[in-house]
């Protein structure tokens, strides 16, 4: 079997495939976002460990797009099948890029403004929401790309 008739016949499984592994990618973007938002509060929370909700609060908003990637992953690997066609793979891989890459990229740039509301929480814990605000703001753009995915998703039996 050459490459073009294992396309053929497989191809829409491993595009499906992908497709589930594209929309993780929000996920690889949510753990370096917490990850840089924990790094920051654990600076401060040994000082004033009664500021800990609150930077609590500020390290778990870059997982949403996590959660948003997996949502969009799940409900793609339920539409995998072994005999699924070509094109079916491929829109389920447009489907998946939306979230995959926005979630990505911006849970990644919320961890960073997460970061930076905990600086803010540092100095003046009265401002604290602010610092929150900045943050929900880049999830604005994480909601617009799961909403395009999931509206790409509920497309799929149109077209198949």
């Amino acid at each position: 079997m050459n490459f073009g008739q294992f396309l053929v016949e497989h191809g829409g499984l491993v595009f499906g495939g992908l497709g589930v592994a594209i929309a993780m990618l929000a996920s690889l973007g949510s753990g370096k976002g917490l990850s840089v938002v924990g790094m920051a509060a654990s600076g401060l929370v040994p000082e004033e460990p009664q500021k800990f909700g609150k930077t609590l609060i500020l390290q778990l908003l870059p997982g949403t797009q996590g959660l948003y990637g997996f949502v969009v992953a799940l409900l793609l690997l339920l539409q995998l099948k072994p005999d699924m066609g070509l094109a079916a793979g491929l829109y389920m891989v447009a489907t998946a890029l939306p979230i995959g890459l926005v979630g990505w990229g911006t849970a990644i740039s919320q961890g960073a403004v997460a970061a930076s509301g905990v600086g803010i929480l540092a100095k003046n814990e009265s401002q604290t929401t602010k610092g929150i605000i900045y943050s929900v703001m880049v999830e604005t753009y994480a909601l617009l790309a799961f909403v395009i995915s999931l509206l790409l998703y509920f497309n799929i039996g149109k077209f198949f």
